[in-house]
């Protein structure tokens, strides 16, 4: 029977290498951790060949002890001890490795912190702690000489820091945008899709499990700021700002802006987009207008994307799911092969850990969202549409908004009304407003203006 050569002990490297573990606590049990646990033990053979050593989880702290042991059963078996104690862990002597996967930004911190003091290496996936708190955490990696690791913060399964640190590390990255939230994606796909409200296809997604009963951060945007911070800080080596992140979600999104996007040849996705301008950078998320023929408008589901340009690679295109107990465990796990091979790099070789270095490299301003050039898709609900339609484009004329394309729809709930539909040109954000706000007042204009972004990401 064939036997793949990776399964063997010798393969890669001497018994003896293999012999010397990398011991890992664990620091919850939920739905990263218990991914993380499965890939590990299953692939236990494949990982130390192509790690060079055997990677071991000794410790596992949980909060029940008893729920852990009836859930867990025979994947705790084999040496791996139940504690209730997260400190105990990182405090532990024979322990290397802290991989954080309780969530949060408190004991979150507080515990990724000590385990950093006492030498360990830390892998997380937890985003919003790095978001918010990476410049303090690399910072103190830095100057203790240890690695924080965190493929599974953004994008779950893609491997796209790694990309970015390595695969394109030789070039001069000029922008990135991603799907990187697979809850909202499930949303606007079965908005698209089956015509749905915004609140039907948020149902739709809890009850599929996409969806957290408290879902503010999917569709607020919240999330995806966070993964965009360290995407942007890995891509431009900038320390991550996620306050600085113009946030938009998709909770205001109505239906028939959806409808109208595709009538016109367009898909409506909640993108975050970093990108260079000048010696700034703009940071933001916000649904936008994507034409239907562009690869990442063709990501469905709870699926994620991040497409790359840079100067000598061009476009790249890194796709994969965006949710999962073992697809978040597998990037964990490919953080810890690679510490198993490589941990005597120094923590500053490896980006954004640069950006920490004391003088070295200040955060880039990054623009206010006023001053963010792009086209943009405008709805204004009108009466008497023979007169005020001519009347709206020539105010909008005059305060310097150029129109690509114009439809006058009817309007979905009210038939004496219709849609004044239309695309501009590229144009600053505070030049649309101040044109809207001209004639948002007018009596044949009704309620506020729908306005999204529309980009081609060309």
């Amino acid at each position: 029977m064939y036997q793949d050569p990776l399964e063997s002990s010798h393969y890669g490297g001497t018994h003896t290498a293999l012999s010397i573990p990398l011991r890992v606590g664990l620091l919850g049990l939920g739905t990263v951790g218990s991914g993380t646990l499965a890939v590990l033990q299953r692939n236990a053979a494949l990982i130390a060949a192509r790690s060079g050593r055997r990677i071991e989880v000794r410790q596992v702290a949980v909060r029940d002890l008893e729920r852990a042991r009836a859930r867990m059963g025979a994947a705790l078996q084999g040496g791996v001890q139940l504690c209730d104690d997260a400190w105990s862990v990182v405090r532990h002597p024979d322990i290397d490795v802290v991989v954080e996967t309780i969530g949060g930004t408190t004991a979150a911190r507080a515990l990724v912190l000590e385990a950093i003091a006492q030498g360990k290496h830390v892998v997380t996936a937890n985003k919003a702690l790095l978001a918010e708190h990476g410049s303090e955490i690399f910072a103190a990696a830095q100057a203790r000489g240890v690695v924080v690791a965190y493929e599974g913060a953004v994008a779950v399964s893609i491997p796209i820091i790694k990309a970015l640190r390595e695969g394109l590390s030789g070039n001069r990255i000029e922008w990135l945008a991603g799907i990187i939230n697979g809850t909202s994606n499930f949303i606007l796909t079965a908005m698209r899709e089956q015509g749905m409200g915004f609140a039907q296809a948020l149902a739709l997604a809890q009850e599929k499990g996409y969806a957290e009963a408290d879902p503010a951060f999917d569709v607020q945007g919240v999330d995806a700021a966070h993964k965009l911070s360290l995407l942007a800080a890995n891509a431009f080596g900038t320390p991550p700002q996620f306050a600085q992140v113009h946030t938009e979600g998709i909770d205001r999104l109505e239906g028939v802006d959806v409808d109208f996007a595709q009538r016109l040849g367009y898909g409506v996705k909640l993108l975050g987009i970093a990108r260079r301008c000048g010696d700034a950078l703009e940071l933001r998320v916000h649904p936008t207008l994507l034409p239907q023929g562009h690869l990442l408008a063709q990501v469905h589901g709870s699926m994620n994307a991040i497409m790359v340009h840079s100067d000598a690679a061009g476009t790249t295109l890194f796709y994969g799911a965006g949710a999962g107990s073992e697809q978040t465990g597998s990037a964990v796990v490919a953080d810890l092969v690679d510490l198993a091979r490589s941990a005597q790099v120094a923590a500053a070789l490896r980006v954004p850990a640069l950006a920490f270095q004391p003088g070295a490299v200040r955060p880039a301003p990054v623009l206010d969202d006023g001053a963010v050039r792009s086209a943009f898709y405008v709805r204004l609900d009108v009466d008497r549409f023979e007169v005020s339609v001519p009347q709206v484009l020539q105010q909008l004329a005059l305060e310097g908004v150029r129109v690509q394309r114009m439809e006058v729809l009817a309007h979905p709930q009210d038939s004496t009304l219709r849609c004044l539909v239309l695309l501009t040109e590229v144009l600053r954000r505070d030049t649309l407003d101040t044109a809207l706000a001209a004639v948002q007042h007018w009596p044949t204009v009704l309620g506020q203006a729908q306005v999204l972004r529309l980009e081609t990401l060309g």
